[in-house]
């Protein structure tokens, strides 16, 4: 038999101590450590509190290195008190195998070694990068160098990005149109051009009553725009010494107004306006067709056909065809069948006529009431 020596009751403290202090010390450094990663990246992440309204801002998707860094962290924190925990269990057992009185050659064989400790930190540091979050990080885009034609972007800060390419059909141009503002000469000049090709576009959908348009949109967007377009001319209307071509659109623009149901005062001024700008020019045919469409289509017939017929004889031919609307309205059905035939024959390429003449033929009352065409888009 062997005999062993046992350890001393100093040894066996100061072994303990010993590994004790080891586990306190990883213990303390460890939430250290996290704080300044975490001061770090805060630092490092923190989005500016203010930018220049002439800047851009970019915003690109990154992972979150706050995050990352503090689940890192965390479960090195964590390894770090397993280890040390294992490391004091470790010692008080080799301590107490130390201090046993006799140990047998057969025991010793048959005591199997200490497994190492599952290694959980890379576990853990891999888990908290699968719950990695998405998070915005801020780049601040600076401007390119200033060109004739604008800012150049392909030489900002906008790596991998396509440059437009912009193609383009169907290119049309509205003429310059220019008229007096006042009666006389010299007098200021207004631009109409825009005006006056919303007109043209409008016209054939509501000049008329009742209006027809294809879609309410149309109708919403024609009923806007003359809202607008009123507004603006009503100013240079008004004016006692208002030019003919400014009372002629103004009447217009209201005309259409009282079609599209926007109040009695479109009714009113369009009256006034053409009122005025025939008493400008007695002979113009169509400021007298639009004065006799205006009466006979609101049921003055007999106050319409004066100015009708004005316009007629002035060779304006629309004027015919709102004739041929008061005899129907009138009960005289024939008459306006008879005055589209013989209309028809002198304009042999105007299709409405034809349509016109169909629609009296069904019975119908109103023969403006045609398909609507599309307006363009421009309008």
């Amino acid at each position: 038999m062997k005999v062993i020596s046992q350890p001393t009751h100093s040894q066996h403290k100061f072994a303990t101590l010993t590994a004790v202090a080891a586990a306190c010390a990883m213990m303390l450094s460890a939430p250290v450590n996290a704080a300044e990663v975490d001061a770090s990246a805060t630092a490092n992440t923190a989005v500016p509190s203010a930018i220049d309204s002439s800047k851009r801002v970019i915003r690109l998707a990154r992972p979150n290195a706050v995050i990352a860094t503090q689940a890192a962290t965390t479960a090195q924190a964590e390894a770090a008190t397993s280890t040390a925990a294992q490391a004091s269990a470790q010692a008080n057992i080799n301590a107490t195998e130390q201090s046993s009185t006799q140990v047998t050659n057969t025991q010793t064989n048959n005591i199997q070694p200490n497994r190492a400790p599952q290694n959980t930190t890379q576990n853990q540091v891999a888990q908290a990068n699968q719950n990695t979050e998405l998070t915005g990080t801020t780049r601040v885009y600076e401007r390119g160098p200033m060109v004739a034609t604008g800012i150049d972007l392909r030489s900002g800060q906008l790596p991998n990005i396509p440059t437009p390419q912009v193609h383009l059909s169907d290119i049309s141009f509205v003429p310059t149109i220019l008229i007096a503002q006042q009666k006389g000469l010299g007098t200021d000049k207004l631009d109409v051009s825009l005006l006056d090709d919303f007109i043209k576009e409008v016209s054939p959908n509501a000049r008329h009553y009742p209006p027809n348009f294809p879609n309410r949109t149309q109708r919403h967007n024609a009923r806007e725009k003359i809202k607008v377009l009123t507004d603006w001319i009503e100013p240079y209307a008004k004016s006692l010494n208002a030019s003919y071509d400014v009372l002629l659109r103004a009447a217009k623009l209201n005309g259409m107004g009282r079609n599209l149901d926007l109040g009695s005062e479109y009714t009113v001024r369009g009256g006034q306006y053409i009122d005025r700008a025939i008493k400008i020019k007695p002979d113009s045919g169509e400021a007298n067709f639009i004065y006799g469409m205006m009466l006979s289509e609101g049921g003055g017939f007999k106050e319409g056909q004066k100015y009708l017929d004005q316009a007629v004889s002035l060779g304006y031919t629309e004027a015919e065809q709102s004739l041929a609307q008061s005899d129907v309205l009138s009960d005289r059905r024939e008459k306006a069948l008879e005055r589209l035939r013989r209309l028809e024959q002198k304009v042999p390429d105007n299709t409405v006529i034809r349509q016109q003449i169909k629609l009296i033929e069904d019975g119908k009352f109103y023969i403006w009431d045609l398909p609507a065409s599309n307006i363009k888009p421009n309008m």
